[in-house]
């Protein structure tokens, strides 16, 4: 696996690239406290002995760079056609975390020639409100309330950890490495700032702004759907309604799994992602 750096649109970005033969894998990590490492650290090398995997940090994120500008969607979108190109892919499966899941789904349905098959997740992108909508409108918009939650975090590793709570369905089981990891990612210079620009462009009073429902039935590509069952930033739910109107979709839901399922379960995520991407 080599560590590598590529300029892309202008931004010094950091990547992991592993595996010579097979075809082409991008994978997306997350939002919040997350990078390529945090997501698929565990996956990178098991998915390169049959294809050749990419997994950059996003803008905002992990070792790539951090500018003062706009987290949005249309951004991200926009930084995926630009990474597809920089690593010379016309064409690749995407596989896509959380945030990564809503740019995946994303990518498939504005430029479809480019996907290959598409692996979701506990994808964003599939539900028109979160739990508790019109709090947690206030508390992201709220000036100055999620830079002190971040400040926190990265003073303490117990908070870091407290904060698994809502990706974990059992925080009590993440291994002390991860932990150190994320406390780790929460120090960075700047950590935060990307997520809480992003929630901020995406929450709106009613809703949010990013919401794939009414276009998945134009998704082509062969998809799976990996899902936790006690995932309480996207409910399983929001999962099986995706499933119903992606066709041919395949669903595996992760039992005992938070959002992030290929963290808590990952030799069933591992072996499920494989044979998606093998057959």
């Amino acid at each position: 696996m080599h560590e590598l750096f590529a300029t892309v649109n202008g931004i010094k970005t950091h990547y992991w690239q592993a595996g010579e033969a097979g075809s082409p894998v991008l994978l997306l990590h997350g939002g919040g406290t997350d990078s390529a490492t945090l997501s698929w650290g565990g996956l990178i090398e098991p998915l390169a002995a049959e294809h050749q995997v990419w997994a950059p940090d996003l803008p905002g994120y992990g070792d790539s760079d951090r500018p003062d500008i706009a987290y949005t969607t249309e951004f991200y979108l926009d930084f995926v056609q630009a990474l597809l190109d920089a690593f010379g892919l016309a064409r690749a499966s995407l596989v896509g975390l959380s945030m990564g899941g809503a740019l995946a789904l994303g990518t498939a349905l504005n430029t479809p020639q480019r996907m290959a098959r598409l692996a979701l997740v506990d994808s964003y992108g599939l539900q028109r409100t979160v739990s508790g909508h019109r709090l947690s409108y206030a508390m992201v918009k709220l000036p100055g309330l999620m830079e002190f939650t971040w400040r926190l975090t990265a003073r303490s590793r117990d908070m870091a950890q407290a904060g698994l709570a809502n990706v974990f369905n059992d925080p009590l089981t993440a291994p002390a490495a991860l932990i150190d990891e994320v406390f780790a990612e929460a120090g960075k210079p700047l950590a935060g700032r990307a997520f809480t620009r992003f929630q901020r462009s995406q929450m709106t009073w009613s809703g949010l702004r990013t919401v794939y429902l009414d276009r998945l039935s134009e998704i082509k590509a062969p998809t799976l759907i990996i899902h936790g069952r006690q995932d309480k930033g996207v409910p399983v739910t929001c999962a099986q309604e995706a499933a119903r109107r992606i066709r041919g979709a395949q669903l595996h839901i992760v039992d005992g799994a938070g959002h992030w399922a290929q963290q808590e379960k990952p030799a069933e995520v591992k072996q499920v992602l494989l044979k998606f991407l093998r057959d």
